[in-house]
């Protein structure tokens, strides 16, 4: 945690509630709790769980119902319901998943480009993370790959504040108090710093016996080349635990069965474990809050521990524990990967594709080492079944995801067949495997570290694998953090890109008559052969479209225009030489003939895309495009291979379409208004940072934040 005031954590809500703040024996931190004599700061691993121990007056909860009750509180108290989004973040060009709430209104909202579709708002978010999935199941559901997050949001804008500190610890009070009937003085905040998304800010961890149950974060920096800039527009971010809300309601031993209720024995019958007496899991998760995966020793202390509750030596409760653990994490994965399926992801060797693929052969892995007795597919349709009134996205798209789980188990028994000859040539020329061996190995083969392991010790070599394996993968695709799944190439010196962003943005004549071909500008700029005008009618490469060529006349002086392309919302034209001409007005001559065709093959790729989703499902998903005068290239996603059949059943939709000569339509919305409109498949072609979205529209077919003519 970073060095900050605590001033920042003095509250008028704990002076006037009688709080008192302490610093916690243990780790260190301070907290502020109603019980004086409370000297550690109520949160793991400083000290135990006993969540289920702590008196509540409300009875057992369902994630449903905690949902329920999270919403309704904030209803009721003046915030406006907003609907949750997919766990694929479409809407965001630097995250491939939705890893919580905020992500929802990062970065348009929270840059102040784009107003929030209420204010104040509450949302219940499902949300997926990998960086933990190697945990899942051995600390009994502290760690899970999805999750829902509750929040309550409020963005404060200079001059226009909503709520605060105080509002909101205030909120948090009441809601654990009043709705669950937490005793007040079990209730413990805990001061933090948060970090995230380009953003920072003091925060509290508000923690009820071990047990962390929600974040409230107040976001008021920006963090700059590791300097924080204090933001004008200051934000309220609020992570509420949905499930584990459940969990601590409903009196059971582990996270797991408070979320999947029958389906816990059902998965263990399946893969034939007797799950543990719920009396020994009760046991077990005393000590499970001691637990930090990446720490051997307190691994090590877990199963001693373990051993000695159930009476076995160490080797066997490693045994015992692991099958319950195997159980747990089907359970987990296989709920993260319908979830992500049902919101449109293929499974792929990139970007969001790539994490679906390895919660599927994680979870592959795990039906191995029990004999694979049920196929994967099986286990995800019990998931369907049980999430689909909360998710209805499921039931709508379980064709496809059914088949998608069906296709991914094919493909990793393929892998795993040729895997065995890949190894053994790998160990040929190698004296050791590294981890980041075994991470290229499944990169590229899909060849999983305990089947490297096994080949390895024929040929009398140890592999050391590490706990985290998957979470070191995933983390390295873009589980977490910052990363770029698209980016335009724009073919400029950097002098010319660092120039062009000096000057002022172009007006784009061809956003509002794409058919003009004549047009006058005043020069703006002009080094060498590079020109910039005040407006132009000539397109910028961009989105897959090529750019327009033409003439620009000065005077007596014609010079041709080789390319055309866009630096931030500037336009550089380069020409055929160094542009002279000292006049103030020129007059651009675009090439119809090459505009023409660009513009019909632009259309003809929104048709195309149109006529692949009807056909083939709402997970078709625009992968690339390229539009030039010869012809036009559409890359789509999708789980298996076209059929003959299914590529004619395209082509004759398309020309369908076609037939129907409907009007091309462009109008411009508010972001909000748009995606309530149209939804996110607005953004096949990318995502624009404006705060009005430029829509093409073929009515009854497809609408997409497109910037081409």
């Amino acid at each position: 945690m970073t060095r900050v005031s605590a001033e920042e954590y003095r509250l008028k809500f704990f002076r006037e509630y009688g709080f008192v703040r302490k610093r916690c024996k243990s780790c260190g931190t301070y907290f502020w709790t109603l019980n004086s004599k409370q000297d550690y700061c109520n949160d793991v691993p400083c000290t135990r769980y006993r969540f289920f121990e702590v008196d509540r007056r409300v009875g057992s909860l369902s994630v449903r119902e905690a949902r329920e009750k999270f919403i309704e509180f904030f209803r009721r108290n003046g915030h406006e319901v907003v609907e949750p989004r997919p766990v694929v973040a479409r809407w965001r060009e630097d995250l491939y998943l939705t890893i919580a709430s905020i992500v929802v209104f990062q970065p348009h909202v929270t840059s102040g480009l784009t107003p929030p579709p209420a204010n104040p708002l509450v949302i219940v978010q499902p949300c997926i993370r990998l960086e933990d999935i190697d945990s899942v199941g051995l600390t009994l559901g502290r760690h899970l790959t999805s999750f829902e997050m509750g929040g309550h949001h409020a963005f404060n804008y200079p001059g226009k504040d909503v709520y605060w500190k105080d509002e909101t610890v205030e909120y948090a009070f009441k809601f654990f108090t009043e709705e669950l009937g937490i005793p007040p003085e079990e209730i413990t905040f805990k001061e933090s710093w948060w970090e995230g998304g380009g953003n920072a800010g003091p925060s509290f961890e508000v923690a009820v016996g071990g047990l962390e149950l929600a974040t409230l974060v107040f976001m008021k920096y920006k963090v700059v080349n590791g300097k924080y800039e204090e933001m004008a527009l200051k934000v309220v971010d609020t992570g509420y635990g949905i499930e584990r809300i459940a969990w601590f309601t409903q009196r059971v031993p582990t996270a797991f069965h408070a979320i999947y209720g029958h389906l816990v024995r059902k998965f263990a019958d399946v893969v034939g474990v007797e799950l543990l007496d719920n009396n020994v899991f009760f046991e077990l998760l005393k000590e499970a809050g001691h637990l930090d995966p990446d720490n051997p020793k307190t691994v090590e202390r877990f199963y001693a521990y373990a051993a000695k509750t159930l009476g076995v030596n160490v080797e066997t409760v490693k045994e015992i524990l692991q099958k319950q653990v195997s159980v747990f994490a089907l359970l987990d994965h296989t709920k993260t990967l319908a979830l992500m399926l049902g919101d449109g992801i293929v499974p792929s060797n990139s970007g969001e594709g790539y994490l679906a693929r390895l919660v599927a052969r994680r979870a592959l892995r795990i039906l191995a080492r029990f004999g694979n007795p049920v196929e994967l597919a099986e286990l995800v349709k019990m998931q369907i079944g049980y999430w689909s009134s909360d998710y209805p996205q499921l039931s709508k798209n379980s064709g496809y995801i059914l088949d998608a789980v069906v296709v991914e188990e094919e493909r990793f028994r393929t892998s795993l067949q040729r895997g065995v000859k890949i190894v053994e040539k790998l160990l040929k020329r190698k004296k050791a495997i590294t981890v980041d061996d075994l991470i290229q190995i499944y990169d590229s083969h899909g060849i999983p570290p305990d089947i490297v392991s096994e080949v390895a010790k024929r040929y009398g070599l140890q592999v050391s694998i590490p706990h985290n394996f998957y979470a070191l993968v995933a983390l390295k695709h873009g589980s977490r953090g910052v990363v770029v799944r698209r980016k335009e190439k724009v073919e400029l010196p950097r002098e010319i890109i660092e120039w062009a962003k000096r000057l002022p943005e172009t007006h784009m004549i061809f956003h509002e008559d794409p058919y003009r071909v004549e047009f006058r500008a005043n020069v703006v700029g002009a080094k060498d052969r590079y020109l910039v005008l005040n407006s132009t009618a000539f397109y910028p490469r961009g989105g897959g479209q090529d750019y327009d060529v033409g003439e620009i006349v000065c005077g007596n002086e014609t010079y041709k225009v080789v390319s055309v392309w866009k630096v931030g919302n500037t336009v550089v034209h380069v020409l055929d030489r160094e542009f002279k001409c000292n006049k103030e007005n020129v007059v651009g001559k675009i090439d119809w003939d090459r505009r023409y065709k660009l513009m019909r093959h632009h259309t003809a790729i929104h048709v195309l895309l149109a006529s692949a989703r009807k056909l083939l499902g709402e997970h078709v998903w625009q992968a690339g495009a390229e539009k030039t005068v010869d012809k036009a290239r559409l890359d789509i996603t999708h789980h298996r291979p076209l059929t003959p059949e299914q590529v004619k059943a395209i082509e004759e939709l398309a020309n369908k379409i076609v037939d129907e000569r409907i009007e091309v339509r462009t109008t411009y919305m508010e972001r909000n208004v748009a995606e309530k409109l149209y939804g996110f498949k607005l953004y096949q072609g990318g995502v624009p940072m404006e705060s009005k979205l430029r829509i093409v529209e073929i009515p009854g077919w497809d609408a997409e934040a497109c910037f081409g003519t």
